[in-house]
């Protein structure tokens, strides 16, 4: 099984002057511990479940090219990127540009958007749920057609594009895996079984939920013809992960037990965030304890 370290929050305890410094730091122990991925949100203002709206939040394709800057092997990714805060070309010229900088590490995360706070504070406009996954399938089939080398014009509903030229092309071929996220039994998953590489499903609570979720995805590849296995399941969580699992945090083989869990649903990557990731302790755990366990992990169906 393959781990993947999300950073969803960007208030630590330290001195914020540093938080640039803190949030390099924590890319580079990501990787040095055994981590496969690096994740953050694509938000402008913090998500409520995280913090207030007020509370720190990077831009994040940015934040993955100085991850990118600070690292050599961790793959990089958002999770996930709103299709709404840009442009399709633009997106995926952003993407490939992070690809070939970081030479190959990039995942292209994308979502059908969701938190109105931020579009009207920031003047984005933000249409109907059934426009925004309008838009999330054109923007899906905008990508593979950049990512082909087809520059004929792409004409849709909502965007048009008349040379959709891409040079360069990313290093990873034929493109960087599109995960997109989210559960939604009726469009996303559809979406997922036609277009992407990756799904990426909550592991929060109730995983009984999960595996229903997995049970719909596999219907909707029936559908479409395609090999459920081709499809990279990913779960995002969240582990607090100390020595001795005190404030009912998580021990080294609590968090053992729960990626064995997920495997067996046939979670191949599971992903999660730390509250505690700013500092030296849960690493020190990842590296001599979960990580070398976690990559011995059979996943089902594999």
């Amino acid at each position: 099984m393959r781990l993947g370290l999300q950073v969803p929050n960007f208030t630590w305890l330290n001195d914020q002057h540093q938080l640039g410094g803190t949030f390099g730091l924590i890319a580079e122990r990501a990787e040095q511990v055994g981590f496969y991925s690096l994740w953050v949100m694509d938000h402008f203002f913090q998500i409520s479940v995280v913090g207030p709206p007020e509370n720190e939040m990077l831009e994040g394709w940015t934040a993955l090219a100085y991850a990118a800057g600070r690292t050599n092997r961790i793959r990089l990714g958002t999770m996930v990127t709103g299709i709404t805060y840009r442009y399709p070309g633009i997106l995926i010229k952003t993407a490939t540009t992070l690809d070939v900088l970081s030479n190959g590490r990039t995942y292209f995360g994308i979502g059908a958007a969701w938190n109105e706070e931020e579009h009207r504070g920031l003047g984005v406009p933000f249409p109907p749920l059934a426009e925004r996954f309008e838009r999330l399938e054109e923007t899906l089939q905008i990508a593979q057609q950049m990512w082909s080398g087809d520059e004929n014009p792409y004409t849709g509903r909502h965007y048009q594009l008349e040379r959709p030229l891409n040079s360069p092309q990313p290093v990873q071929r034929p493109h960087p895996p599109i995960l997109v996220g989210g559960g939604g039994e009726r469009k996303t998953l559809r979406l997922v079984a036609r277009y992407a590489d990756a799904c990426n499903l909550f592991a929060y609570g109730d995983l009984s939920i999960l595996k229903h979720k997995l049970e719909v995805l596999h219907r909707h590849c029936e559908a479409v013809g395609r090999p459920y296995e081709q499809i990279e399941k990913t779960s995002l969580g969240q582990v607090h992960l100390t020595r001795d699992g005190r404030n009912g945090s998580l021990t080294p083989a609590a968090a053992v037990e729960h990626f064995t869990v997920l495997a067996e649903l046939g979670i191949d990557h599971a992903i999660f965030s730390m509250p505690n990731v700013h500092e030296q302790e849960p690493f020190e755990l990842l590296a001599s304890e979960v990580i070398p366990a976690a990559q011995k992990i059979p996943v089902a169906g594999r």
